[in-house]
């Protein structure tokens, strides 16, 4: 899936576009237009969306699904196929920007991320697994933590794949960022589908 993610004026979003304080340390941008090139479907899909603080999440406010190819048609098959949580999962690295205490400029998650679906480096991860590193992890929780809850996605799951752990450790972990106040303004509901 090739994804272009924008501000809604259209230019290329980067982490001074990202200007919504979320968790304490993250900032994301509050709506994105992302637009989707699929080899295997003959149209292209842009999905705009917007932070809601109610949901904790991205909500979708629009989809449009262009035609691709000249002898392309949208249809019931063709909406069928839009995938737009998926679209959402994928723009949201784009838009959440993280600093880090070296001095440097901050970055989008996207910037960092240096492997196809996934948010943090394998090695990253090993780091943060060690009993020792427990602010390194705890950064590491927030931020997985808030990609996925931004995206609608199950958290708990996505803290369990990135970091390479037991279920049980995903939820013991966030449970203490959440008391340390590491994720404010994050909210998932278990269970809940998500939209789209």
């Amino acid at each position: 899936m090739k994804i272009d993610v924008r501000t809604l004026e259209g230019e290329p979003i980067t982490w001074r576009d990202a200007t919504v304080p979320i968790g304490s340390a993250l900032r994301i941008a509050p709506a994105f237009r992302a637009t989707v090139q699929e080899s295997d479907v003959p149209y292209d899909t842009t999905v705009q969306a917007h932070w809601d603080p109610e949901l904790g999440r991205y909500r979708v406010t629009s989809v449009n699904v262009v035609v691709a190819e000249p002898a392309g048609e949208i249809n019931g098959a063709a909406l069928r196929r839009v995938r737009m949580q998926e679209i959402v999962q994928a723009a949201t690295p784009s838009c959440i920007a993280v600093s880090f205490d070296d001095g440097n400029d901050p970055s989008t998650v996207s910037e960092l991320t240096t492997t196809e679906g996934r948010l943090v480096p394998t090695w990253m991860a090993a780091e943060a697994r060690k009993r020792e590193n427990k602010d390194a992890r705890m950064d590491l929780v927030e931020l997985i933590y808030s990609a996925a809850a931004l995206a609608g996605q199950p958290p708990t799951k996505a803290v369990q794949a990135e970091l390479d752990v037991p279920y049980r450790t995903a939820a013991d972990w966030i449970a203490k960022a959440r008391a340390a106040g590491r994720l404010e303004g994050m909210s998932y509901i278990a269970g809940r589908q998500a939209d789209g």
